[in-house]
This record gives C-alpha cells, sequence and structure tokens, in this order.
C-alpha cells in the first residue's frame, strides 16, 4: 500500500505550502513599499504655509480687537481646561512641573503646551487604572492564584511603576528619535550657513533658506530652523530666537552652534569661519560615531547569525536531501 501525499515535507510540514505563504508575504509587502513611495508627501509644507502665514500676520500688524486676536491665537481646549481645573482643585498642579513638561513636549516636536497638563494627569490617573486593574487580576481573581506571593506584588508593584513613568517614557522616546535626526542633518545645515552667510545673506534669510533646501532630507531640522527665521523676523531680542532653538532641541552641539551665534551677534565676529569650525567638527563626530556602530556590528551580528541565518541555510542545503529520504521512505 502507497501513500500518496500532496508535496515534499520537513517535520510534517509541507514545503509548498510554507513556500506559497512567504512568497505571498513578500508579494504583499513589495506592494506596501511601492505605495509608500509613489504616495510620499513632502512633511515640511503644510507646516511651513503655516509657519510664513503666522510670520505675514506679524508683520501686517493686525489691528482687530484683542478678544478676537486671543480667540483667534489661542484655540482654548475645552478638556485640557477641565484637567487643569481638576488638577488645580486636588492641588497637584505645581507651576515647575508645567513648565518642564512643556519643554520636554517642545523638543519632542510637539508644539502645543496645553499638551503639558495632560502629561501629568496621565501621570496621576494611569497608575490608577492600570494598576487597579493589575491588583483586581492579582489579587481579586484566580488567574495568579498559582504565583507566589512575591511574583504577584512584584507583578503589581511593576505595573504601578511602569504606568507612572510611561508618559515621560514616550516623551523620552521621542525626543531621542528626533534629536538623532537632527544631528544627522547639523553638519550639512551649518554648510548651507557657511554659504548663505559669505553670499551675503542675513542670518534669519540664511536660516530661512537652510531650511527650504533640507525640508525634505530632514523635516525635523528644517521645521527648526523655518521656526527660527520666523522668530528671528519679529523678536525684538533675537538672542531670545537663538534660545528658543537651543531649548527646542536636546542636543550639545545645537547648543554650541546657538552660542557661536549669539556670540556673532553680539561680538561681530566673522559668522562664516566659526560656523565651519562647528561643521567640521561635527562632521567628524558623526564619522567616529558610523566607525564605532561599524566595530561593534560583528559582535551585534552574532545573535542574528545563530538564530535566523545558519538554519535558513541549513534547510536550503539539506532540505532536498531530507525530502529526497522522506519520500524514499514513504514508498
Amino acid at each position: 500500500m502507497t501513500v500518496e501525499t500532496a508535496g515534499p515535507t520537513i517535520l510534517g510540514v509541507d514545503v509548498l505550502w510554507v513556500a506559497t505563504m512567504l512568497s505571498g508575504i513578500a508579494t504583499f509587502m513589495v506592494l506596501v513599499a511601492i505605495y509608500t513611495v509613489t504616495t510620499a508627501r513632502d512633511p515640511m509644507a503644510k507646516r511651513v504655509k503655516a509657519l510664513n502665514d503666522r510670520r505675514e500676520q506679524l508683520k501686517a500688524g493686525i489691528t482687530a480687537s484683542t478678544s478676537k486676536r486671543r480667540a483667534k491665537l489661542v484655540k482654548k481646549n475645552d478638556t485640557t481646561d477641565s484637567i487643569r481645573k481638576l488638577l488645580q482643585s486636588m492641588k497637584v498642579l505645581q507651576d515647575e512641573q508645567v513648565q518642564a513638561a512643556q519643554i520636554k513636549l517642545l523638543q519632542a516636536g510637539i508644539r502645543s503646551k496645553e499638551y503639558a497638563v495632560a502629561v501629568i494627569f496621565g501621570r496621576m490617573v494611569t497608575p490608577i487604572v492600570l494598576g487597579g486593574l493589575v491588583a483586581y487580576l492579582v489579587y481579586g481573581t484566580e488567574m495568579f492564584a498559582d504565583w507566589s506571593a512575591i511574583k504577584a506584588y512584584g507583578l503589581v508593584a511593576g505595573t504601578l511603576v511602569l504606568s507612572y513613568k510611561a508618559p515621560d517614557i514616550y516623551l523620552k522616546n521621542r525626543i531621542t528619535k528626533r534629536s538623532h535626526a537632527i544631528r544627522k542633518g547639523l553638519p550639512d545645515a551649518l554648510d548651507l550657513l557657511v554659504i548663505c552667510a559669505e553670499a551675503g545673506l542675513t542670518v534669519d534669510a540664511a536660516f530661512h533658506r537652510v531650511a527650504k533646501e533640507l525640508g525634505r532630507a530632514y523635516p525635523e531640522l528644517g521645521d527648526e530652523f523655518s521656526l527660527t527665521a520666523i522668530e528671528l523676523g519679529f523678536l525684538t531680542d533675537r538672542r531670545q530666537a537663538f534660545e528658543n532653538l537651543a531649548m527646542r532641541i536636546d542636543l550639545d552641539a545645537v547648543k554650541g552652534v546657538v552660542t557661536t551665534m549669539i556670540q556673532t551677534e553680539k561680538y561681530g565676529t566673522p559668522l562664516a569661519s566659526a560656523l565651519r569650525v562647528l561643521s567640521a567638527e561635527f562632521r567628524n563626530e558623526r564619522m567616529m560615531r558610523a566607525e564605532e556602530k561599524a566595530a561593534r556590528l560583528p559582535a551585534i551580528m552574532t545573535v542574528p547569525l545563530i538564530l535566523f541565518i545558519l538554519p535558513t541555510l541549513f534547510v536550503v542545503i539539506l532540505g532536498p536531501a531530507a525530502c529526497s529520504i522522506n519520500d524514499a521512505l514513504l514508498k
């Protein structure tokens, strides 16, 4: 009696079925990649247009009534106002916490300062909700009845700590990603600033030109430079615009650039030469970071090599032989 099989199998798994599934997944990913490339939009276009419109409004000197101007410029959020009133009634809203949260939001790329109240509210509510839910599941139900007392307490305590730190962890993650993206484009931006300065452009015009040129490649850096150019155009104290740039970006390199710009504005030192030195320094630092990552690559690739690449090689090399042996044994 012979046993007919639909196809070669390895450990009871149909090889043709697995290959078909992998081919379908690969085709789907290719279609997703093509769709993403063909529908890509300029992330800076809408933001730059809004900033330029705001600049033109400030230059024109809108003479509307104070109440109408404030209603137009400051959009009230009823939810945020309710949260603020609740926190103030509970005496848990401190000015220092609000200012620190606002700075973190700016560094994360979130312009609305009203969300600072939401961050503080999240620190208070998230532990109560998640911690209370986990405590109920651990002590109020039999879901974790087989756990020891120490393990159950550790789960509840860990949930409370993580839920309290969750808003800060989220903001820290966004700040880190944004800082890395800005760090990559900073040497190129300084080179363009040097070219603009040597061409005779003013500082605000140079910042605006650099933001326009680097908007697609580095949208985060272009956004910050556009905002700085607009602040340089209407703020009475130009130093405040540079200090705002250093506050919005959590990078020591940007603070060094801001210090250089302030010194050139104050003492009249050559801007192009100072920026050229900073650009070379940042470019060397970027090269050193790339060499450091390349040196760590062999050690990092050891685990993926053992877990993913070697088993694949074994399947490709030994798979046909295993299929032949399996077919011969079943005959």
